[in-house]
């Protein structure tokens, strides 16, 4: 913003003065405008970015359910085995498999999640910045009579 103060002219006008006035209000009014606009664009980067981080928890969130499901699944077909019947030579039964995987994608779900929450608590929507500088601007030209 140019904080250059220009004094008038000797010989200049009221209609001068007026229009240049006026002229001065419509670019400061154009410089608000423009600041807020890439203030508000910067804001809504920050919003879309932890929007995407908790799309991303919840799409990790669905997986880790299912996951536990297929869990809960296997686990009750290793349960009604017949007693000493292991058709499994693995070390770790298919449950136990499924359960693991399970717990590794509900973990990183939570921490992106909570990642993302934190993200859009700290985003304001708002162009603060924008109306302290037009509160400042009113404060000065009320204040300059």
């Amino acid at each position: 913003m140019s904080t250059e103060v220009h004094a008038p002219p000797d010989g200049a006008s009221l209609t001068a003065l007026l229009r240049g006035i006026i002229d001065d209000v419509g670019v400061l009014i154009r410089q608000e405008i423009r600041f807020a606009s890439t203030e508000i664009k910067s804001d809504a980067r920050k919003a879309l970015r932890a929007g995407l981080a908790l799309a991303v928890a919840a799409g990790l969130g669905g997986l880790g359910v299912i996951l536990v499901a297929l869990t809960l699944v296997n686990l009750l077909h290793w349960l009604t085995l017949p007693a000493g019947a292991n058709y499994d030579p693995a070390a770790v039964p298919l449950w136990g498999c499924y359960g693991i995987v399970a717990a590794v994608f509900l973990a990183v779900s939570a921490a992106v999640g909570y990642l993302g929450l934190k993200s859009f608590q700290h985003n304001n929507p708002l162009p603060d910045k924008t109306v302290e500088s037009v509160k400042e601007n009113v404060g000065w030209i009320l204040n300059s009579k």
